[in-house]
């Protein structure tokens, strides 16, 4: 007997991709998807499951979204006219041989140069990672409703301007590769450390982001697509280790490295050998080989922070941002004490850039632990938890100001 719900769980997103390259329509392929969901519901716990599973979805949903526009035609002309295209597309497109996964074209179009950055993103964690409105709207610190409007208008411009779902063709794919990397790295991290919610990770957002990031590896495998690549498995080898078993905050210094994915760091720096053998060496080749010194290190004591200082001073030069910048300042802090860090920190905070981003504010504040100076430490840190949404970095910001707070 099969779950169909937790098939529904691992499998909606990919017969959703493949209903809408023979489709081509969001709308139907959303309800063609929930019709083969309720079909299997109704059918498998009396006749068995098929032995494809998601082939029986997809040529039930196929059935189902033809028969829903033969019944629309009886009332719009169009739509019958509609039906008989799409069903000769249809089979088309079933012959035609597909290039890579039926979800690497569906986030192609999600990130179609024609979107803006939020709507990219927040179609890609709907239609791609399958994330609630709610969800998503948690991601975005916005409102469900303004988020499913976004949706809405998004799907509507791409049925308006008939934009292609489909994998570019090999001229237009490199110029097309930076916005789909950026939407993976931006799914993976709201998957390794959630914005805001209950848990400190999704990893079911990591994986979906590693699984998008392969793809395109195989497809294009620039250098780019490699280190990010690299990037994310190196970062999601140490996932388990972030959360104690209750769920609380675990600092990478008090990790326990026995629960880093040994096999998935191997696989890592494989790929990050590839990329950085491919020059020009990018930004994701260089974070990733920041989190391959942090991979290669038995303990936090064996880490070489001189090593990742010198990275970060490559990364600002390829990608001189203020996050890049105060991540930096916490390498040097390890490097040079928390004095030199404290200088850059307030620097940054000086000009206001990350005024309101609270991993400044919790990394000053530690800084200023550690320096023993607790009436700014517990000032930073309540400043930290006013930005913070989640739950764990939550309690773990509140124990760190009650440890201050005793000794001011």
């Amino acid at each position: 007997m099969i779950d169909v719900g937790a098939l529904y769980r691992a499998e909606s997103r990919r017969v959703l991709a493949t209903l809408l390259r023979l489709l081509r329509d969001f709308d139907l392929a959303e309800e063609a998807l929930h019709d083969a969901f309720v079909a299997a519901a109704e059918q498998w716990p009396r006749d068995g499951v098929p032995h494809q599973p998601r082939a029986w979805l997809v040529a039930t949903g196929r059935l189902s979204a033809l028969a829903r526009l033969r019944r629309r035609a009886r009332f719009d002309r169009a739509q019958g006219e509609l039906a008989r295209q799409m069903e000769a597309r249809m089979q088309a497109d079933s012959e035609a041989p597909a290039l890579g996964d039926d979800r690497l074209a569906l986030l192609f179009t999600c990130c179609h140069p024609s979107l803006g950055s939020d709507a990219q993103i927040a179609l890609t964690l709907r239609e791609v990672c399958g994330l609630t409105t709610e969800e998503i709207a948690s991601a975005f610190l916005a409102k469900p409703a303004t988020i499913a409007q976004r949706i809405v208008r998004t799907k509507r411009m791409i049925r308006e301007e008939r934009i292609p779902y489909e994998i570019p063709g090999t001229a237009e794919l490199p110029g097309r590769l930076d916005a789909v990397l950026h939407v993976i790295y931006l799914v993976f991290n709201e998957g390794y450390a959630a914005s805001s919610g209950a848990r400190l990770t999704r990893g079911d957002l990591c994986s979906e982001a590693i699984v998008l990031a392969r793809l395109l590896a195989e497809l294009l495998p620039e250098p780019d697509a490699l280190g990010l690549l690299s990037l994310l498995l190196l970062h999601d080898a140490r996932r388990a280790a972030r959360a104690s078993d209750t769920g609380e905050v675990v600092l990478l210094a008090d990790q326990d490295r026995s629960r880093w994915d040994r096999a998935q760091i191997g696989e890592g720096l494989s790929v990050l050998r590839r990329a950085w053998a491919r020059p020009p060496v990018g930004t994701y080749t260089l974070q990733a080989a920041i989190a391959a010194e942090h991979a290669r290190a038995p303990d936090s004591a064996s880490t070489d922070w001189g090593a990742i200082v010198r990275l970060y001073d490559l990364l600002l030069i390829a990608d001189r941002t203020p996050v890049v910048e105060l991540n930096r300042a916490a390498a040097v802090s390890e490097h040079a004490g928390p004095e030199a860090g404290l200088v850059l920190v307030d620097a940054l905070l000086a000009r206001g850039e990350l005024r309101d981003y609270r991993f400044l504010h919790s990394a000053r504040a530690e800084l200023l632990r550690r320096l023993g100076r607790h009436e700014g430490a517990r000032a930073a840190y309540r400043r930290a938890l006013e930005l913070t949404a989640q739950e764990p970095e939550r309690r773990f910001l509140e124990r760190r100001m009650e440890e201050v707070e005793a000794r001011c």
